[in-house]
């Protein structure tokens, strides 16, 4: 493992040789360094013990699935990187399945070797971007940026950490509509993802932070965007 590659150091796991090989080779060429692990246990073993920038993570793997690999780094290992996962799947279902489990961000196969290098910079300049310590609060719900705790109603809730990227852009901006575009260049650059990837972070979200509860503080607003407000609280003055 290297820590001194100016691009960022890559896990790569991929029971698919040529695959994983060819994934390596091309990012090793774009300056970053690369580890490799051929089955999800030895993945899920390399992520938990060492610190990377973004994992590039296989669905189907022998031993342990890529599901269960990203949700044993996010509620046992307690780790936040990053995950790329890739899928020969392409259903909106399987994407909320995978976001659910922890991943920040879908790459279908076959992919383009270009394409899965433009996501995983955005997912670094992501997660490197300092954001200033603030305490958010709409309604009941409360966002520490510090330290990335949210609660509504004094119930903590638990994010991935696009999930917490998306409420911090919503939460900052509130009441204000915050466009799709806006959103997806904030958390994904110019690497913009597909266009069921913010919908199913966006259900997610909903999921945790409305659902448990009596009033919704997520709203879509069709044709515009989207925002966080208490449409129940009375008019400011």
């Amino acid at each position: 493992m290297r820590r001194d590659d100016p691009a960022g150091l890559i896990l790569v796991v991929e029971d698919n040789r040529n695959l994983s090989e060819m994934v390596g080779e091309y990012l090793e060429s774009k300056g970053f360094g690369v580890d490799y692990a051929g089955d999800g246990m030895d993945g899920y073993r390399l992520a938990a013990d060492n610190s990377y920038d973004v994992i590039v993570l296989d669905l189907m793997l022998p031993r342990l699935d890529g599901l269960e690999v990203c949700r044993k780094l996010r509620n046992e290992a307690k780790k936040s990187t990053p995950v790329l996962m890739l899928t020969a799947r392409d259903t909106l279902n399987d994407k909320v399945v995978g976001l659910e489990a922890g991943a920040d961000d879908y790459l279908v196969k076959p992919f383009a070797i270009q394409e899965l290098e433009a996501r995983v910079r955005a997912l670094i300049r992501r997660d490197r971007r300092q954001v200033s310590a603030e305490v958010l609060k709409v309604a009941d719900l409360v966002l520490d940026t510090a330290s990335l705790r949210v609660t509504r109603a004094g119930q903590e809730i638990q994010l991935s950490p696009i999930g917490l990227r998306l409420l911090t852009i919503l939460m900052r901006e509130s009441p204000r509509v915050v466009t799709r575009r806006d959103i997806e260049r904030e958390i994904w650059g110019d690497g913009l993802p597909d266009s069921d990837t913010l919908r199913s972070h966006l259900y997610n979200l909903r999921k945790a932070i409305d659902r448990p509860f009596d009033r919704p503080l997520l709203h879509t607003v069709q044709t515009a965007g989207y925002r966080i407000a208490d449409l129940d609280a009375p008019p400011a003055g």
